[in-house]
This record gives structure tokens, C-alpha cells and sequence, in this order.
């Protein structure tokens, strides 16, 4: 199973505490710990975080910078955690603005997680899925005659991404509803959950309860359920 979460709700926490955006930002790195955590102990084979998207850019420089420096803490500190938990860490997204400092840290958590085989953790940082998708089309010089298998590996590469399976359920926190330009090819068939909770309070029962949830879904991938299927036959 492949969960992928849009953190939303970092900054809203903090001002309503009357506190920097960037007292949210660490927070939030505190509720990704537990979410992770909690991941890994259900059994959950990939674990997709929205960190940073590329539209991130246009916030304040002082916050952008918080924000670097808060990912570079966090691989520094995660990395040795990581590997004792069997967890692979993989950054995906554009490399090409990254600060050196944190893509040299990107590249030796990698390294140092290549071998675990628990779970994959798989953090968006510069990420764009259209920005990603264009750039499939550009390398690939569509139109061609190109089947599913290869424009999702293409995309992978693009966005230096470990293959993993298609997105299953998406968690989004802080009470919007919308995608956010975030794993568009990935989440074509995805289950979508809510939550009006903000993402440094989101927990490990909030976890819980989004799998519960997911678990009472009936997914059909465009095939017929089975309440239809009975419908069917006796309509």
C-alpha cells in the first residue's frame, strides 16, 4: 500500500498560536516523525510526503530559508534513524535549485538507506507533478507511440524517484480539498481523505483513522462493485 499526505497547516498553527510561520514548520517536523512511525508499524510499503512544492518558492525568503534549513536538520538527524528502521529514504523532485549542502545530505541518506526494505519514505521537495509530466513529454518527444509502463518509469526518473506502486490513498490535512499540483499521474485512482485538522496536530490516531477509513472504501478501478454486479442480475 502507498500512502501519499499533503501536510497543510504548518503556518495557520503557528499564527494562531501567535507565533512564526517557522514555530509551525518544526512542529510539523515533530508530526512527521510520528507519522512515519506509525506507517511503518502498519505495514505501509511507501510513504509520500509533500514538503515543498514548487509554487513554495514565492513565500517570504525569510520562511524559504527556515524551511531549508529545518530539511537539512531533519536528513542529518533521520538518516542513522532511518537505517535502524529499515527505512529507505528517497527525496523526489527537482535537484537542479537544491542549496549543495542539503543535496549532498540528500545523496548520502540515500546512499546510507539503499539497502532497507521496510518501507520507502519519499519526500517532494521542488516538486511540481506538472512541471515533472512536461518534462516526460520533452525527453520522450511526444507524440510517439508510448505505452503506461514506460511514461511512468520516465516519470520516476525525472523526479529521481524509487519505483513504487501507484498512490492508494491520499491523506490531505488542514481542511482543504484540492490536489496541489502534487503526484497527478500517480494518483489517478487514488482514495481522497480530508482532514480539518492541522498538520502539527495530526497524530498517529489520525493516521489510524484515515487507514480505517481507506479500509471501508470500495475500490472498482472502473469495473463494476459487487452491490452493482447483483443489481445487475437481478434489474
Amino acid at each position: 500500500m502507498h500512502v501519499a499526505i499533503i501536510m497543510d497547516g504548518n503556518g495557520r498553527w503557528a499564527t494562531q498560536r501567535g507565533l512564526p510561520r517557522t514555530a509551525g514548520h518544526r512542529a510539523g517536523a515533530q508530526a512527521v516523525d510520528r507519522v512515519v512511525t506509525a506507517a511503518a508499524r502498519s505495514g505501509i510499503a511507501a510513504l509520500t510526503l509533500y514538503a515543498f512544492s514548487q509554487a513554495n518558492w514565492q513565500r517570504p525568503l525569510p520562511e524559504v530559508r527556515g524551511l531549508f534549513r529545518l530539511f537539512r536538520i531533519y536528513l542529518k538527524d533521520q538518516t542513522s534513524r532511518c537505517v535502524e528502521q529499515s527505512i529507505r529514504l528517497n527525496v523526489i523532485g527537482r535537484r537542479d535549485r537544491l542549496d549543495p549542502r542539503l543535496l549532498s545530505l540528500i545523496e548520502e541518506a540515500e546512499q546510507a538507506t539503499k539497502h532497507c526494505t521496510r518501507m520507502t519514505l519519499r519526500i517532494a521537495i521542488d516538486y511540481s507533478a506538472q512541471w515533472s509530466l512536461m518534462q516526460v513529454c520533452h525527453s520522450l518527444h511526444v507524440p510517439v507511440s508510448i505505452d503506461l509502463q514506460r511514461f511512468a518509469r520516465q516519470l520516476a526518473a525525472v523526479d529521481h524517484a524509487i519505483p513504487v506502486s501507484e498512490v492508494d490513498l491520499l491523506i490531505r490535512t488542514g481542511g482543504e480539498r484540492r490536489m496541489s499540483d502534487f503526484m497527478l499521474w500517480e494518483c489517478a485512482y487514488a482514495e481522497l481523505h480530508f482532514v480539518s485538522r492541522l498538520w502539527p496536530d495530526f497524530d498517529e490516531q489520525d493516521f489510524e483513522a484515515a487507514l480505517a477509513e481507506f479500509s471501508r472504501r470500495d475500490r472498482r478501478f472502473g469495473a463494476i462493485g459487487t452491490t452493482d454486479s447483483v443489481r445487475v442480475q437481478h434489474g
